[in-house]
């Protein structure tokens, strides 16, 4: 959404529509040509997406294919101007989006287990089939993905880390080259423009804290569109879909950004194990902590939309808890 659309309001495309109650089968097909093509409910026989020549092209087939089978629909443009919000709609098109990529990732970590236990020629060359299938999945999800729910990270990481595990040997025609200075512990990653999505979280929030904590006290951060941002020569984006720091695997990007500082300390390795289970939400780490942090930030997101406040607040809560670990170590 440009900035013209923050201020002005989304605008959304709304099919309002009546299906005859016979055949069944039909009412059914119709529910899942909505899912297919990404509209969330809003309201009772109301479905919503955003306004896009594209979208408007799918609810006009939709409209014509409900009308041929007996019902009636429409379409119109819509601002919403009272009940409920543009976020709040935007949420729940993440919401289902979210729910599409967790069930990706949790196939992804299942495939994963299955390569521990037999990692032999013919078993790798099984996860790569099943690896294949699941980046198409995600692949057709992504394109319905309108606001860049977050769980597409962790699933990226997951299958990026299984097509690694299985890649075919290929001979090396060179050396390997050398490790690109960005990726050099601390002073590779001083003096650039830092660059992550807009309506930052708890990982983004974290990977701020650490990046003007412990990198670079002056650093610059901007927030940008989650798709079709296209980087400066002198930025790093963080926690983003093709950054040069994101999720690695079944690692959130403050685990991977703490990887690449070289900072061994182990109050640092302890809040990333915090963000790492209220951002993955698969409890490896099991932290007591988790559950009142997540509140707090939680709490942080809802009352604060500027993403700037919510870094200088969170960047308060990470603070403190860096300093617990700290003294309960002393």
């Amino acid at each position: 959404m440009s900035d013209d659309d923050a201020t002005s309001g989304q605008l959304w495309l709304l099919l309002i529509h009546q299906l005859p109650t016979k055949p069944a089968y039909f009412r059914v097909k119709i529910w899942r040509r909505l899912q297919g093509i990404g509209a969330v409910a809003v309201k009772s026989s109301v479905y919503a997406l955003p306004a896009s020549a594209e979208t408007q092209e799918d609810f006009q087939w939709l409209v014509k294919e409900i009308a041929a089978g007996g019902g009636e629909a429409m379409v119109c443009e819509a601002r919403l101007v009272d009940g409920l919000t543009d976020a709040q709609v935007r949420a729940l098109f993440d919401a289902a989006r979210d729910t599409d990529y967790t069930a990706i990732s949790e196939e992804a970590r299942g495939i994963a287990a299955t390569l521990d236990a037999d990692a032999g020629a013919e078993k790798r060359a099984e996860v790569r089939t099943q690896t294949g299938r699941l980046r198409r999945r995600l692949t057709d999800i992504a394109a319905l993905d309108f606001f860049s729910a977050t769980g597409r990270l962790v699933a990226e990481g997951l299958i990026a880390e299984l097509e690694t595990r299985t890649a075919e040997d290929t001979p090396m025609a060179s050396p390997p080259a050398a490790v690109p200075a960005i990726f050099d512990p601390l002073a590779g990653l001083k003096g650039h423009v830092w660059v992550t999505r807009r309506d930052v979280h708890v990982d983004r929030i974290a990977c701020g804290w650490l990046i003007r904590r412990f990198i670079d006290p002056d650093a610059q951060i901007r927030f940008v569109p989650g798709k079709g941002y296209v980087p400066k020569p002198e930025e790093l984006r963080f926690d983003m879909y093709e950054g040069e720091i994101t999720h690695e695997g079944d690692r959130c990007s403050f685990e991977v950004l703490l990887g690449r500082t070289g900072l061994a300390d182990p109050a640092l390795q302890a809040v990333g194990e915090i963000v790492h289970d209220i951002d993955l939400k698969d409890s490896k780490f099991g932290r007591e902590e988790a559950g009142g942090i997540a509140s707090l930030i939680t709490g942080i997101v809802l009352s604060e939309p500027d993403d700037a406040q919510r870094l200088t607040k969170g960047a308060g809560v990470f603070d403190t808890l860096y300093q617990y670990f700290r003294a309960s170590r002393a």
